[in-house]
Protein backbone atom coordinates (compact mmCIF):
# COMPACT_ATOMS: atom_id res chain seq x y z
CA UNK A 1 0.00 0.00 0.00
CA UNK A 2 2.73 2.31 -0.10
CA UNK A 3 3.03 5.09 -2.31
CA UNK A 4 5.04 8.16 -3.36
CA UNK A 5 2.91 11.71 -3.63
CA UNK A 6 3.62 15.11 -4.22
CA UNK A 7 2.39 18.15 -2.39
CA UNK A 8 3.47 21.40 -2.73
CA UNK A 9 5.85 20.49 -5.84
CA UNK A 10 7.88 18.34 -3.21
CA UNK A 11 7.76 14.37 -3.03
CA UNK A 12 6.41 12.79 0.78
CA UNK A 13 6.46 8.98 1.15
CA UNK A 14 3.26 7.51 2.49
CA UNK A 15 3.28 3.89 4.40
CA UNK A 16 2.34 2.05 7.28
CA UNK A 17 4.47 1.06 9.88
CA UNK A 18 3.69 -0.82 13.36
CA UNK A 19 -0.23 -0.39 11.95
CA UNK A 20 -0.17 2.87 11.28
CA UNK A 21 0.37 4.86 8.50
CA UNK A 22 3.47 7.37 8.07
CA UNK A 23 3.80 10.18 5.68
CA UNK A 24 7.90 11.24 5.88
CA UNK A 25 7.94 14.28 3.50
CA UNK A 26 11.30 14.39 1.58
CA UNK A 27 13.47 17.76 -0.01
CA UNK A 28 12.69 16.04 -3.81
CA UNK A 29 11.03 17.95 -6.36
CA UNK A 30 8.30 15.91 -8.03
CA UNK A 31 10.11 15.16 -11.40
CA UNK A 32 9.75 11.38 -13.20
CA UNK A 33 13.76 10.63 -12.11
CA UNK A 34 12.79 11.62 -8.33
CA UNK A 35 9.88 9.63 -8.32
CA UNK A 36 11.98 6.69 -9.75
CA UNK A 37 14.18 7.02 -7.21
CA UNK A 38 11.76 7.50 -3.91
CA UNK A 39 9.98 4.26 -5.16
CA UNK A 40 12.94 2.39 -4.95
CA UNK A 41 13.67 3.86 -1.31
CA UNK A 42 10.17 2.86 -0.79
CA UNK A 43 10.18 -0.53 -1.94
CA UNK A 44 13.60 -1.55 0.36
CA UNK A 45 11.42 0.09 3.36
CA UNK A 46 8.34 -2.23 2.82
CA UNK A 47 10.82 -4.89 2.44
CA UNK A 48 12.76 -4.33 5.53
CA UNK A 49 9.26 -3.81 6.96
CA UNK A 50 8.14 -7.28 5.84
CA UNK A 51 11.81 -9.06 7.19
CA UNK A 52 11.73 -6.91 10.76
CA UNK A 53 14.68 -5.51 9.92
CA UNK A 54 13.59 -1.44 9.46
CA UNK A 55 14.64 1.02 11.40
CA UNK A 56 12.45 4.20 11.05
CA UNK A 57 15.26 6.88 12.48
CA UNK A 58 17.55 5.44 9.99
CA UNK A 59 15.62 6.68 7.18
CA UNK A 60 13.64 9.53 8.79
CA UNK A 61 15.84 10.80 11.58
CA UNK A 62 14.54 13.81 12.11
CA UNK A 63 11.21 12.71 12.30
CA UNK A 64 8.98 13.07 15.64
CA UNK A 65 7.87 9.29 14.32
CA UNK A 66 11.41 8.04 14.97
CA UNK A 67 11.66 8.14 18.65
CA UNK A 68 8.14 7.39 19.25
CA UNK A 69 8.30 3.72 17.10
CA UNK A 70 11.53 3.23 18.80
CA UNK A 71 10.50 3.81 22.56
CA UNK A 72 7.45 1.24 21.44
CA UNK A 73 10.07 -1.18 19.74
CA UNK A 74 11.93 -1.20 23.05
CA UNK A 75 8.56 -1.63 25.09
CA UNK A 76 7.85 -4.54 23.11
CA UNK A 77 11.13 -6.29 23.96
CA UNK A 78 10.81 -5.40 27.64
CA UNK A 79 7.32 -7.08 27.57
CA UNK A 80 8.37 -10.44 25.35
CA UNK A 81 11.03 -10.79 28.64
CA UNK A 82 8.76 -9.92 31.12
CA UNK A 83 6.38 -12.39 29.84
CA UNK A 84 9.06 -14.96 28.73
CA UNK A 85 7.97 -14.67 24.94
CA UNK A 86 10.46 -15.88 23.01
CA UNK A 87 11.70 -13.70 19.48
CA UNK A 88 10.57 -16.94 17.60
CA UNK A 89 6.89 -17.45 18.97
CA UNK A 90 4.66 -17.45 16.05
CA UNK A 91 1.69 -14.90 16.18
CA UNK A 92 -1.04 -14.11 13.33
CA UNK A 93 0.05 -10.79 11.99
CA UNK A 94 -2.67 -8.27 12.01
CA UNK A 95 -4.31 -7.17 8.64
CA UNK A 96 -2.50 -4.36 7.70
CA UNK A 97 0.90 -6.48 8.12
CA UNK A 98 -0.29 -9.05 6.00
CA UNK A 99 -1.92 -6.64 3.22
CA UNK A 100 1.86 -5.33 3.18
CA UNK A 101 3.16 -8.64 2.72
CA UNK A 102 0.43 -9.58 0.04
CA UNK A 103 0.96 -6.57 -2.10
CA UNK A 104 4.65 -6.92 -2.04
CA UNK A 105 4.37 -10.46 -3.55
CA UNK A 106 1.51 -9.60 -5.69
CA UNK A 107 2.96 -6.52 -7.34
CA UNK A 108 4.84 -7.97 -9.76
CA UNK A 109 2.29 -9.35 -11.17
CA UNK A 110 0.11 -6.16 -11.88
CA UNK A 111 0.38 -3.50 -14.09
CA UNK A 112 0.74 -0.06 -12.22
CA UNK A 113 -2.42 0.99 -12.63
CA UNK A 114 -4.45 -2.11 -11.45
CA UNK A 115 -1.98 -1.74 -8.49
CA UNK A 116 -3.04 1.51 -7.69
CA UNK A 117 -6.53 1.06 -7.85
CA UNK A 118 -6.14 -1.75 -5.27
CA UNK A 119 -3.88 0.60 -3.13
CA UNK A 120 -6.79 3.17 -3.44
CA UNK A 121 -9.62 1.02 -2.03
CA UNK A 122 -7.29 -0.68 0.42
CA UNK A 123 -5.99 2.76 2.07
CA UNK A 124 -9.70 4.26 1.58
CA UNK A 125 -12.10 2.03 2.74
CA UNK A 126 -10.55 -1.87 3.53
CA UNK A 127 -7.53 -0.21 6.14
CA UNK A 128 -9.25 1.98 8.19
CA UNK A 129 -11.71 -0.94 9.08
CA UNK A 130 -9.77 -3.88 9.31
CA UNK A 131 -6.05 -2.62 9.40
CA UNK A 132 -5.70 -3.38 13.33
CA UNK A 133 -7.41 -6.52 13.32
CA UNK A 134 -5.41 -9.89 13.77
CA UNK A 135 -6.30 -11.47 10.56
CA UNK A 136 -7.86 -14.79 12.28
CA UNK A 137 -10.44 -12.54 13.89
CA UNK A 138 -11.96 -11.27 11.16
CA UNK A 139 -15.37 -12.91 10.93
CA UNK A 140 -17.84 -13.39 8.25
CA UNK A 141 -20.46 -11.21 9.97
CA UNK A 142 -17.84 -8.41 10.15
CA UNK A 143 -17.35 -8.90 6.11
CA UNK A 144 -21.20 -8.32 5.82
CA UNK A 145 -21.43 -5.63 7.95
CA UNK A 146 -18.51 -3.98 6.28
CA UNK A 147 -19.77 -4.70 2.57
CA UNK A 148 -23.98 -3.22 4.05
CA UNK A 149 -22.08 0.00 4.70
CA UNK A 150 -20.33 0.29 2.05
CA UNK A 151 -23.33 0.89 0.47
CA UNK A 152 -24.39 3.60 2.48
CA UNK A 153 -20.76 5.14 2.29
CA UNK A 154 -21.57 8.61 4.12
CA UNK A 155 -18.67 10.16 2.04
CA UNK A 156 -20.32 9.85 -1.18
CA UNK A 157 -23.32 12.40 -0.61
CA UNK A 158 -26.65 11.12 -2.41
CA UNK A 159 -24.86 8.41 -4.53
CA UNK A 160 -24.35 5.67 -2.68
CA UNK A 161 -21.22 3.78 -4.30
CA UNK A 162 -22.46 1.18 -7.17
CA UNK A 163 -22.53 -2.64 -7.33
CA UNK A 164 -19.78 -2.76 -9.26
CA UNK A 165 -17.63 -0.32 -7.15
CA UNK A 166 -18.48 -2.09 -4.41
CA UNK A 167 -17.14 -5.62 -5.77
CA UNK A 168 -14.20 -3.87 -6.28
CA UNK A 169 -13.23 -3.11 -2.44
CA UNK A 170 -14.47 -6.35 -1.48
CA UNK A 171 -11.94 -8.45 -3.97
CA UNK A 172 -8.42 -7.31 -2.17
CA UNK A 173 -10.03 -7.94 0.86
CA UNK A 174 -11.48 -11.81 0.23
CA UNK A 175 -7.79 -11.87 -1.69
CA UNK A 176 -5.90 -11.41 1.38
CA UNK A 177 -8.17 -12.80 3.84
CA UNK A 178 -8.50 -16.21 1.73
CA UNK A 179 -4.65 -16.39 1.10
CA UNK A 180 -3.98 -15.66 4.97
CA UNK A 181 -6.12 -18.38 5.81
CA UNK A 182 -4.43 -21.22 3.12
CA UNK A 183 -1.37 -19.20 4.57
CA UNK A 184 -1.70 -19.59 8.61
CA UNK A 185 -4.35 -22.28 8.25
CA UNK A 186 -7.25 -21.43 9.57
CA UNK A 187 -11.25 -21.38 7.96
CA UNK A 188 -11.27 -18.50 5.70
CA UNK A 189 -14.21 -16.22 6.71
CA UNK A 190 -15.18 -16.14 3.38
CA UNK A 191 -17.24 -18.83 2.41
CA UNK A 192 -20.60 -18.45 1.14
CA UNK A 193 -20.13 -14.71 0.64
CA UNK A 194 -20.93 -14.21 -3.06
CA UNK A 195 -19.70 -11.49 -5.06
CA UNK A 196 -22.63 -8.10 -5.88
CA UNK A 197 -25.14 -8.66 -9.25
CA UNK A 198 -24.69 -6.31 -11.09
CA UNK A 199 -27.21 -4.67 -13.12
CA UNK A 200 -26.54 -5.06 -16.76
CA UNK A 201 -25.93 -1.59 -18.76
CA UNK A 202 -27.11 -0.93 -21.95
CA UNK A 203 -24.58 0.77 -24.77
CA UNK A 204 -25.15 3.96 -26.31
CA UNK A 205 -23.89 3.99 -29.60
CA UNK A 206 -23.94 7.13 -31.91
CA UNK A 207 -25.99 6.75 -34.76
CA UNK A 208 -24.37 7.36 -38.22
CA UNK A 209 -26.07 10.76 -38.60
CA UNK A 210 -24.76 11.79 -35.50
CA UNK A 211 -21.21 10.79 -35.86
CA UNK A 212 -21.71 13.15 -39.14
CA UNK A 213 -23.17 15.71 -36.81
CA UNK A 214 -19.98 15.28 -34.50
CA UNK A 215 -17.51 15.54 -37.08
CA UNK A 216 -19.16 18.23 -38.72
CA UNK A 217 -18.90 20.52 -35.70
CA UNK A 218 -16.05 19.56 -33.69
CA UNK A 219 -12.88 21.86 -33.36
CA UNK A 220 -10.82 21.29 -36.41
CA UNK A 221 -8.16 20.39 -34.43
CA UNK A 222 -9.61 17.50 -32.83
CA UNK A 223 -11.62 16.27 -35.62
CA UNK A 224 -9.00 13.87 -36.39
CA UNK A 225 -9.07 12.36 -33.77
CA UNK A 226 -12.44 11.52 -33.07
CA UNK A 227 -12.71 10.15 -36.75
CA UNK A 228 -9.95 7.84 -35.49
CA UNK A 229 -12.04 6.94 -32.27
CA UNK A 230 -15.24 6.87 -34.55
CA UNK A 231 -14.09 4.31 -36.99
CA UNK A 232 -11.77 2.05 -35.56
CA UNK A 233 -13.08 1.25 -32.27
CA UNK A 234 -9.96 1.96 -30.67
CA UNK A 235 -10.03 2.20 -26.69
CA UNK A 236 -9.28 5.80 -24.88
CA UNK A 237 -6.24 4.91 -23.88
CA UNK A 238 -5.25 3.54 -27.29
CA UNK A 239 -5.91 6.11 -29.46
CA UNK A 240 -4.25 8.76 -26.57
CA UNK A 241 -0.93 6.19 -27.34
CA UNK A 242 -1.44 5.44 -30.35
CA UNK A 243 2.70 6.22 -31.94
CA UNK A 244 3.57 6.97 -35.87
CA UNK A 245 5.75 4.09 -35.54
CA UNK A 246 2.53 1.92 -35.34
CA UNK A 247 1.13 3.67 -38.08
CA UNK A 248 1.53 1.52 -41.43
CA UNK A 249 -0.29 3.34 -44.22
CA UNK A 250 0.97 0.76 -47.26
CA UNK A 251 -0.57 -1.68 -45.42
CA UNK A 252 -3.31 0.90 -44.21
CA UNK A 253 -3.31 -0.85 -40.87
CA UNK A 254 -3.09 0.31 -37.18
CA UNK A 255 -0.95 -1.52 -34.84
CA UNK A 256 -2.34 -1.88 -31.26
CA UNK A 257 0.86 -2.54 -29.51
CA UNK A 258 1.14 -0.13 -26.33
CA UNK A 259 -1.37 2.05 -24.59
CA UNK A 260 -1.63 5.36 -22.34
CA UNK A 261 -2.64 4.57 -18.58
CA UNK A 262 -2.10 7.39 -16.37
CA UNK A 263 0.59 9.17 -18.40
CA UNK A 264 2.72 6.42 -19.23
CA UNK A 265 3.23 3.74 -21.82
CA UNK A 266 2.38 0.41 -20.95
CA UNK A 267 1.37 -2.86 -22.81
CA UNK A 268 -2.13 -3.24 -23.98
CA UNK A 269 -5.37 -4.41 -21.52
CA UNK A 270 -4.65 -7.89 -22.63
CA UNK A 271 -2.42 -9.80 -25.15
CA UNK A 272 -5.82 -10.34 -27.25
CA UNK A 273 -6.13 -6.83 -27.29
CA UNK A 274 -2.95 -6.94 -29.10
CA UNK A 275 -4.37 -6.51 -32.85
CA UNK A 276 -3.85 -5.04 -36.51
CA UNK A 277 -7.00 -2.46 -37.55
CA UNK A 278 -8.08 -2.09 -40.75
CA UNK A 279 -8.31 1.66 -41.88
CA UNK A 280 -11.03 2.71 -43.70
CA UNK A 281 -11.26 5.58 -46.31
CA UNK A 282 -12.03 8.46 -43.89
CA UNK A 283 -9.31 7.15 -41.01
CA UNK A 284 -6.72 6.88 -43.82
CA UNK A 285 -7.65 9.94 -44.84
CA UNK A 286 -7.57 11.92 -41.29
CA UNK A 287 -3.89 10.24 -39.98
CA UNK A 288 -2.47 11.37 -43.36
CA UNK A 289 -3.79 14.80 -42.52
CA UNK A 290 -2.34 14.49 -39.15
CA UNK A 291 0.63 13.16 -40.13
CA UNK A 292 1.14 17.19 -41.18
CA UNK A 293 0.40 18.66 -38.04
CA UNK A 294 2.28 15.74 -35.58
CA UNK A 295 4.15 13.68 -38.21
CA UNK A 296 7.66 14.36 -36.30
CA UNK A 297 6.71 13.82 -33.00
CA UNK A 298 6.23 10.79 -31.57
CA UNK A 299 2.42 10.24 -30.78
CA UNK A 300 -0.17 10.99 -33.21
CA UNK A 301 -2.03 12.63 -31.36
CA UNK A 302 -0.43 14.77 -28.36
CA UNK A 303 0.21 18.33 -27.02
CA UNK A 304 2.16 20.87 -28.38
CA UNK A 305 5.18 19.60 -25.91
CA UNK A 306 4.59 16.26 -27.80
CA UNK A 307 3.37 14.36 -24.46
CA UNK A 308 0.27 12.14 -24.79
CA UNK A 309 -3.03 14.07 -24.34
CA UNK A 310 -5.36 14.25 -21.12
CA UNK A 311 -8.39 11.98 -21.36
CA UNK A 312 -10.00 13.64 -18.90
CA UNK A 313 -8.74 17.19 -20.45
CA UNK A 314 -10.01 16.54 -23.39
CA UNK A 315 -13.45 14.87 -22.44
CA UNK A 316 -14.32 18.20 -20.67
CA UNK A 317 -12.59 20.75 -22.48
CA UNK A 318 -14.01 19.09 -25.73
CA UNK A 319 -15.93 16.60 -26.36
CA UNK A 320 -18.87 17.52 -23.20
CA UNK A 321 -18.84 20.86 -24.85
CA UNK A 322 -19.68 20.03 -28.39
CA UNK A 323 -22.07 17.51 -27.08
CA UNK A 324 -24.16 20.11 -25.63
CA UNK A 325 -23.64 22.96 -28.64
CA UNK A 326 -25.07 19.91 -30.52
CA UNK A 327 -28.22 19.41 -28.13
CA UNK A 328 -27.04 15.66 -27.67
CA UNK A 329 -26.77 13.46 -24.57
CA UNK A 330 -23.75 13.80 -21.90
CA UNK A 331 -22.24 10.04 -23.14
CA UNK A 332 -18.47 8.91 -22.22
CA UNK A 333 -15.73 8.92 -25.48
CA UNK A 334 -16.22 5.35 -24.63
CA UNK A 335 -19.13 5.23 -26.85
CA UNK A 336 -16.97 5.75 -29.36
CA UNK A 337 -15.71 2.36 -29.25
CA UNK A 338 -19.46 0.95 -29.51
CA UNK A 339 -20.44 3.02 -32.61
CA UNK A 340 -18.15 1.62 -34.31
CA UNK A 341 -18.94 -1.81 -33.61
CA UNK A 342 -22.36 -1.28 -34.49
CA UNK A 343 -21.26 0.13 -37.81
CA UNK A 344 -19.45 -2.36 -38.41
CA UNK A 345 -22.45 -4.89 -37.85
CA UNK A 346 -24.73 -2.18 -39.41
CA UNK A 347 -22.28 -2.79 -42.50
CA UNK A 348 -22.71 -6.67 -42.49
CA UNK A 349 -19.03 -6.87 -41.36
CA UNK A 350 -18.52 -10.45 -40.33
CA UNK A 351 -18.71 -10.94 -36.47
CA UNK A 352 -15.23 -12.68 -36.22
CA UNK A 353 -13.43 -10.44 -38.21
CA UNK A 354 -14.97 -7.07 -35.82
CA UNK A 355 -13.80 -9.18 -32.86
CA UNK A 356 -10.25 -9.25 -34.37
CA UNK A 357 -10.67 -5.40 -35.14
CA UNK A 358 -12.28 -4.56 -31.48
CA UNK A 359 -8.89 -6.87 -29.59
CA UNK A 360 -11.66 -9.57 -28.69
CA UNK A 361 -10.16 -13.05 -28.77
CA UNK A 362 -13.62 -14.40 -29.34
CA UNK A 363 -16.96 -13.22 -30.91
CA UNK A 364 -18.78 -14.31 -27.15
CA UNK A 365 -18.44 -10.81 -25.98
CA UNK A 366 -19.72 -9.08 -29.55
CA UNK A 367 -22.85 -10.97 -29.73
CA UNK A 368 -23.47 -10.30 -25.79
CA UNK A 369 -23.51 -6.55 -25.90
CA UNK A 370 -24.15 -6.01 -29.64
CA UNK A 371 -26.41 -9.00 -29.57
CA UNK A 372 -29.56 -6.10 -31.18
CA UNK A 373 -27.50 -4.74 -33.33
CA UNK A 374 -26.56 -7.84 -35.78
CA UNK A 375 -28.43 -8.02 -38.91
CA UNK A 376 -26.88 -10.89 -41.10
CA UNK A 377 -23.52 -12.56 -40.82
CA UNK A 378 -22.70 -12.59 -44.66
CA UNK A 379 -19.35 -10.33 -44.81
CA UNK A 380 -15.85 -11.64 -44.80
CA UNK A 381 -13.94 -8.16 -44.73
CA UNK A 382 -14.06 -4.04 -44.24
CA UNK A 383 -15.57 -3.43 -47.79
CA UNK A 384 -19.06 -3.25 -46.77
CA UNK A 385 -18.28 -0.49 -44.24
CA UNK A 386 -16.63 1.10 -46.79
CA UNK A 387 -19.32 1.51 -49.21
CA UNK A 388 -21.68 2.46 -46.17
CA UNK A 389 -19.35 5.30 -45.81
CA UNK A 390 -19.89 5.63 -49.24
CA UNK A 391 -23.07 5.94 -49.39
CA UNK A 392 -23.22 8.69 -46.27
CA UNK A 393 -20.94 10.73 -47.92
CA UNK A 394 -18.46 10.37 -45.23
CA UNK A 395 -15.52 9.88 -48.12
CA UNK A 396 -13.59 13.41 -48.57
CA UNK A 397 -10.61 12.70 -50.13
CA UNK A 398 -11.21 11.33 -53.36
CA UNK A 399 -8.92 8.15 -52.25
CA UNK A 400 -12.10 5.47 -53.69
CA UNK A 401 -11.50 2.61 -55.01
CA UNK A 402 -13.14 2.11 -58.49
CA UNK A 403 -14.82 -1.38 -57.15
CA UNK A 404 -16.22 0.61 -53.94
CA UNK A 405 -17.42 3.21 -56.36
CA UNK A 406 -19.20 0.67 -57.98
CA UNK A 407 -20.55 -1.16 -55.62
CA UNK A 408 -22.13 1.49 -53.64
CA UNK A 409 -23.58 2.66 -57.09
CA UNK A 410 -25.26 -0.70 -57.55
CA UNK A 411 -26.41 -0.87 -53.77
Amino acid sequence: MATVNSRGGKLFLDFRYMGERCREYTKLDDSPANRKRAKKILERIEAEIVLGTFDYSAYFPKSKRAEVFAERAKAGEQAKKRLGISDDTTEHPTFAEFADIWLAEKKVEWRDSHLMTVISNLNSYVLPEFGDKRVNDITKADILNFRSTLAKEPKRKGSPLKASTINKVMTPLRMIVSEAADRYEFTSPWKGIKSLKVQKVDVEPFTLEDVQKILANVRPDFKSYYTVRFFTGMRTGEVDGLQWKYVDFERRQILIRETVVNDQLTYTKTDGSQREIQMSQPVYDALKEQQQVTGRMQFVFCTRTGTPLSHNNVTKRVWYPLLRYLGMKQQRPYQTRHTAATLWLAAGEAPEWIARQMGHTTTEMLFRVYSRYVPNLTRQDGSAFDRLLVQQGIQTSGLITEKAEEDADEA
